[in-house]
């Protein structure tokens, strides 16, 4: 029998000491943990709020193989032609009208032959903004250009707790993984489905702990008890990457295992 493949799965990087925690622990968390492939939701490595391509490419040359995005893909107009030419290993939610810029998927090959589609999504409830179907799409690209893949495995970017569990269910036993990001806070909820899917609601957030989902408390605070705008200001402090370590087997595309990783930014676990 094959080894089971070992995927590493992180949250939200939020800003600065998100990328400083990836680029201080990712590669020794590889190392340690043994995994095969690292995935990484970076919507918020640039200043808290959306992505650059500096950014990017900081988070991928510290161990990351694919980046996934959210509702913050777009925060910064000059991202565009980057998603768009990075496709093979940043990629934004799916389910964005057609004509967005870059896709939602790709596919990683494994050991010389194992076919490992990874997409993304972002869910539609209490999120603004003009999507198409989560479901619909999803099931398009798994019957679609997925369907080739022995091992799926699917970022669920979404507020709504309820959406994300749907999906999974809706998802079981055809793809290896589902994990989920936004909400910045971990999930205890790690499981395998009954159909041989990995799952959690949310991996948490890669970043400073001490603030308010990674945004500075004051001005956190301020913003709520105001009611008033105000910029977003990064949090500072002590800092823990967030996720999950799933065991996948390389001939059935069933999870085997999945429990949370949280690490310091030397990489040990906490």
């Amino acid at each position: 029998m094959t080894e089971p493949l070992r995927i590493l799965c992180f949250g939200d990087v939020v800003g600065r000491p998100g990328r400083e925690l990836c680029r201080s622990a990712l590669s020794v968390l590889r190392a340690s943990q043994r995994a095969d492939l690292v995935i990484v939701n970076a919507e918020n490595a640039s200043g808290g709020l959306g992505i650059d391509a500096d950014s990017a490419r900081e988070i991928k040359q510290a161990g990351a193989d694919v980046l996934t995005l959210g509702d913050h893909t777009w925060q910064r107009k000059e991202v565009r032609d980057f998603i768009e030419h990075n496709a093979d290993w940043c990629i934004r939610p799916a389910n964005y009208p057609p004509g967005a810029p870059g896709k939602g998927w790709t596919i990683v090959t494994l050991r010389g032959t194992i076919k490992v589609g990874i997409f993304n999504l972002l869910g539609r409830v209490f999120i603004n903004a003009p999507l198409d179907c989560p479901f619909r799409c999803a099931a398009d690209l798994v019957s679609g250009p997925l369907s080739e893949c022995t091992v799926r495995i699917l970022d669920m970017h979404a507020e709504a707790t309820s959406e994300k569990v749907a999906m999974g269910r809706y998802l079981d036993g055809k793809l290896a993984l589902q994990v989920g990001t936004h909400t910045h806070v971990a999930t205890a909820d790690e499981q395998v489905l009954p159909g041989g899917t990995g799952y959690i609601t949310d991996l948490g957030m890669s970043g400073c702990q001490s603030g308010v989902i990674g945004m500075d408390t004051e001005t956190a605070l301020g913003r709520l008890m105001s009611g008033l705008p105000a910029a977003y200001k990064v949090a500072t402090g002590p800092a823990f990457l967030s996720g999950v370590l799933c065991e996948i087997s390389a001939e059935s595309g069933k999870a085997i295992s999945v429990r949370r990783v949280v690490a310091r930014e030397d990489g040990s676990l906490v």
